[in-house]
């Protein structure tokens, strides 16, 4: 736990090695953390913001190519949003029937589905802002069977939308010398407040239920 918590916080550091060792390969690399943590229910211990953030102030180093990232990782943000919303649909109701899960953790969808009762298919563009949430919002999606042209119009957008913002913003400020010298206490600083809402509505499904 502790390993994945230096990658997360040091990732710029981890990316560079990466690239130094496998150099245009680290695109697939990128591929398949976003894709995981989007399309993988299992996965939401994934880095997403911060790794949008890292692969910005990489691009301005010129180590990778903005243009790539940005397409490379909205396509894989919207596949893995794709695949796991047909999970969802399939096996998503025989999770909510249980009431302990191996695999899933039942109070993040809880969670989830409370966001899907206030904001409804906007969930699925508020949720890609908020870890965890981003994970479970297209898994509750299909298990709510949001029409599925609906949710593809959510799902493309909230992908560009997401990686495009992050990307842009870890180009222009990842590398400034401040953040450069202090760059693993911005990744924490961004997945602390990016965890606020989520814990947040947490805290109220809870004690609504206490009440």
């Amino acid at each position: 736990m502790l390993e994945i918590v230096d990658i997360i916080i040091n990732i710029d550091r981890y990316l560079e090695t990466i690239f130094s060792r496998i150099g245009k390969w680290i695109y697939v690399v990128l591929f398949i953390i976003v894709f995981s943590e989007t399309g993988l229910v299992v996965a939401p211990f994934l880095p997403g913001d911060s790794l949008l953030f890292a692969v910005g102030a990489l691009s301005s180093r010129e180590l990778i190519c903005p243009w790539s990232s940005f397409i490379i990782l909205s396509l894989a943000a919207t596949l893995g949003n794709t695949v796991n919303y047909h999970i969802g649909k399939y096996v998503g109701p025989k999770v909510f029937s249980k009431e302990k899960s191996r695999f899933f953790n039942k109070k993040h969808l809880e969670t989830t589905a409370a966001f899907y009762e206030k904001h409804g298919a906007k969930t699925i563009i508020i949720a890609r802002f908020l870890p965890i949430l981003r994970t479970f919002a297209p898994f509750v999606a299909g298990i709510g069977r949001m029409k599925y042209p609906k949710f593809q119009a959510y799902n493309i957008f909230s992908s560009i939308i997401w990686s495009g913002s992050f990307i842009v913003t870890g180009y222009y400020f990842g590398n400034l010398p401040f953040v450069k010298e202090n760059f693993s206490l911005f990744i924490l600083g961004i997945i602390i407040v990016s965890l606020l809402p989520t814990i947040y509505k947490a805290i109220l499904i809870k004690r609504s239920k206490n009440n």
